[in-house]
């Protein structure tokens, strides 16, 4: 069986390390990035240790298009032509969109947005080549029905959610499959600003009556994987039926 290969953004912790986590445990050798260059590293020993595969961390930041370009030609001179590209880096702004500054917003957008087309560039290039490849964007609800204090956020994971659905008919003739999870409440740092008292509120909106954790992200991004090639171009929510 040949050994395929997987580019993971945002994986030193949280939904990042879960998916990289639930791929190693199906046999992909890995190329994981974020920007934290001792954590980052941490992870792929911990992976290469517990799973027996290829673990290559490349730290930087996916929203400098000379870092991108470098990041996929290494991986592809280190382990090969990457099969598999999961976009989950991403960051918050929490507040008004009037104290906003200009830098603030492009912050965001730089990482959530332009980081993924950035990703999605080098990767089909890749995928190209072999006239096959999966790409997984890790979107929000936020993406389709917008968050108070969080227009940035929100304006960023529209953004995917379009791009997901435009970059999936471009490259299905290729064999390329484009899909994106849109999550409700993942139990992640991100969403450690709330106290335990607004946590407990949270909860009890989401008919689930709890937050998702990071894990069951995890095998969403296997089922996309092992899902028919003729589903693609979609964003598939997942928030205990919250929206």
């Amino acid at each position: 069986m040949v050994s395929k290969i997987a580019f993971v953004t945002g994986a030193t912790r949280g939904i990042g390390a879960a998916i990289a986590v639930q791929l190693a445990r199906s046999g992909y050798h890995l190329a994981i990035n974020g920007q934290n260059e001792r954590g980052l590293a941490q992870k792929a020993r911990e992976i290469t240790e517990q799973y027996s595969v290829c673990c290559l961390p490349v730290a930087g930041d996916i929203g400098d298009a000379e870092f991108t370009a470098y990041a996929f030609h290494h991986t592809k001179e280190k382990l090969g032509c990457v099969d598999v590209l999961v976009n989950n880096a991403g960051i918050s702004y929490i507040g008004l969109l009037t104290e906003m500054e200009p830098w603030e917003w492009d912050r965001v957008i730089r990482t959530n947005l332009t980081g993924v087309f950035l990703c999605c560039k080098y990767a089909a290039k890749q995928m190209l080549h072999k006239k096959r490849g999966r790409i997984i964007n890790i979107s929000s609800v936020w993406g389709s029905v917008g968050s108070s204090c969080e227009a940035a956020y929100s304006a960023s994971k529209g953004g995917v959610d379009g791009l997901t659905k435009a970059l999936g008919k471009e490259l299905a003739p290729s064999n390329i499959q484009v899909n994106a999870i849109s999550c409700g409440i993942i139990d992640t740092d991100m969403n450690r600003c709330f106290s335990k008292e607004e946590r407990v509120a949270l909860s009890e909106q989401v008919p689930c009556q709890r937050f998702g954790q990071p894990e069951e992200v995890g095998r969403m991004v296997q089922l996309l994987l092992d899902a028919p090639s003729y589903l693609t171009g979609q964003v598939l929510r997942m928030d205990g039926g919250w929206i």
